[in-house]
């Protein structure tokens, strides 16, 4: 295959690293771009106030890390779609992100950078996946290459879905054998949403997002729920940001009002 990798923590995370190694290994076609420095819970974000500056992997300013591509000082965002339409040598079959250091489960997948950069393939339809690891001291990258490597492997063959993304999250129990394999909704209940206070030595109070409270499991399996159990998580996304289902109660709202208005008119005796 030709694949276009990319992710949120950097081009010389050892996620992305440990995975271009392993797909060049396999026989694929790997093109790199992906953003020069961290660029976590960026979610889609794009940079259009300043132009981006591509540098080349192996060039006398970036470590290539054996990686063929680009870094740029940007989102991964911007790296999907200047890859697919300025750098990349060729048209991907598939695009990646990742490996992430961190999962990125539940409502969280909104704001992850890592996601973000899948999406971008999503949306010109092009087959795309958000891969992530468990964080743990000493994260595994390697031996989630290897597991990576087979799910894109087995779902690569399978009809793509339209503008949809497989986002994948590796517990890190799944490192130590084998490990069932959930396809599950996003969890979509709050979590994350409350924040550490303190000072700092200036005296100066400050807020520090944490990552709690867990969400309130929903009365059917989710990912959240089976990467607990040590389960592997697939769970499809789409860049659909339209909510068919309150579009008739709308109008109805719409058609009451001018209905209102035109009696109100009416009843003050204009015609």
């Amino acid at each position: 295959m030709r694949i276009l990798l990319t992710n949120d923590d950097g081009v010389h995370a050892g996620g992305i690293i440990h995975l271009a190694e392993k797909l060049t290994t396999v026989g694929n076609d790997v093109f790199v771009v992906a953003p020069r420095t961290e660029q976590s819970g960026v979610s889609s974000a794009i940079t259009f106030l300043r132009p981006l500056f591509p540098v080349t992997l192996g060039s006398s300013t970036e470590s290539d890390d054996q990686m063929r591509g680009f870094s740029v000082d940007g989102t991964p965002a911007d790296c999907t779609k200047l890859a697919l339409f300025e750098l990349c040598p060729f048209q991907p079959d598939l695009v990646i992100s990742g490996i992430n250091g961190g999962l990125n489960a539940g409502i969280n997948c909104g704001y992850s950078g890592t996601v973000g950069g899948a999406l971008v393939a999503a949306t010109f339809n092009i087959p795309s996946m958000a891969i992530s690891l468990e964080y743990s001291t000493e994260m595994d990258f390697e031996g989630a290459a290897e597991i990576a490597w087979g799910l894109i492997e087995k779902y690569q063959r399978v009809d793509w879905p339209e503008r949809t993304v497989l986002n994948i999250n590796i517990p890190t129990v799944a490192l130590k054998g084998t490990a069932e394999v959930a396809i599950v909704p996003v969890e979509i209940n709050p979590l994350g949403y409350t924040f550490d206070r303190g000072e700092d030595p200036k005296g100066r109070p400050y807020f520090w997002s944490n990552n709690k409270p867990d969400p309130k499991p929903s009365p059917f399996e989710t990912d959240t729920q089976a990467l607990k159990q040590g389960k592997i998580t697939i769970s499809p996304i789409t860049y659909d940001m339209n909510a068919p289902a309150a579009i008739p109660r709308l109008k109805e709202i719409q058609e009451q009002a001018k209905a209102e208005s035109e009696l109100n008119l009416k009843k003050d005796g204009i015609q």
